[in-house]
């Protein structure tokens, strides 16, 4: 593999007459990633899967490289992968299909489970905001919502006899979402104790579960503002979102067992591959599962 990467390094400078700054940082990310496939044991470019792609990016992540630097090493690999696929040296493009201004979604932001029990402590549940926002946190990690679809949440859209929460998602589409025991808890909490205040001033119309002070429901940018100050209450140095709660919720379901095609129904993904990106989050779970359980690991 070394002998193709200097054959490309040739062809960056002759045929494609790159610069020598856009040659070095070419040479210098394709360089790691032949180093991370040695280390998994790849023992030639035809052996390279699109996982392995991902893998790499998703080690950069680990080490702190910023979402520039991990699009700069797709576009090499992608480069790469082009050149040998067109000089019949690839029998198949793996890299092809890989866009890279969707890396964000290739390689979501997650919490571990210390940094959302910390989160989830810190509003002040002596007010009636605190008791909002406990709410509002329970949920979001409980059912995966998107932002959208719980600032949208409706009264009538609670069963909690039944241990369900009923949404609307992308395209109108309705779907059932289960809800744990400690957030029904948290929104019996509001509802009970600090719902009823903030909707009188209002004058009682919205149907909304979750309410401004002025009795309004709550929006899309109101809940990042929110979750962001709690980041920070709670010592958390990431830059987090409401999806970064979907997103743990779904790849800490992944770690305890749950099916892709559960995660794939609770977080209302058309398509099973767009759950999948959450198979590379957990690398660490996997690895230690084929180890204890494959019997020539």
């Amino acid at each position: 593999m070394r002998f193709l990467l200097d054959q490309f390094m040739d062809y960056l400078a002759l045929e494609r007459g790159l610069s020598p700054n856009t040659r070095l940082g070419y040479g210098h990310d394709l360089s790691e990633f032949l180093a991370f496939l040695s280390r998994k044991g790849r023992a030639g470019i035809q052996e390279v899967e699109r996982r392995d792609i991902l893998d790499f990016l998703m080690e950069g992540k680990q080490k702190g490289l910023a979402a520039p630097s991990l699009a700069r090493r797709l576009v090499a690999i992608k480069v790469f992968f082009r050149h040998l696929s067109r000089e019949g040296l690839l029998a198949t493009n793996v890299a092809d299909a890989m866009d890279s201004p969707r890396l964000w979604k290739i390689l979501p932001p997650t919490l571990t489970v210390d940094e959302v029990d910390r989160l989830l402590a810190a509003p002040d549940v002596s007010t009636p905001r605190g008791l909002r926002d406990r709410a509002i946190l329970e949920t979001f990690y409980a059912t995966g919502l998107r932002v959208s679809e719980l600032a949208g949440l409706a009264l009538e859209s609670l069963h909690f006899d039944a241990e369900y929460i009923r949404c609307v998602g992308k395209g109108d589409k309705e779907r059932v979402v289960p809800i744990g025991g400690r957030a029904m808890s948290a929104v019996q909490a509001w509802l009970e104790r600090g719902r009823p205040a903030y909707a009188a001033k209002g004058g009682g119309a919205s149907r909304a579960v979750f309410l401004s002070r002025q009795g309004k429901p709550l929006t899309r940018i109101t809940l990042w503002r929110h979750i962001r100050t709690y980041a920070r209450r709670a010592g958390i140095r990431k830059e987090i979102s409401p999806h970064t709660l979907r997103h743990s919720f779904a790849s800490h379901l992944l770690a305890n067992g749950a099916s892709l095609r559960v995660i794939q129904e609770m977080l209302g993904h058309a398509d099973i591959s767009t759950t999948q990106i959450y198979t590379h989050v957990d690398q660490g779970r996997l690895q230690s599962v084929h180890h204890q359980y494959h019997p020539r690991a």
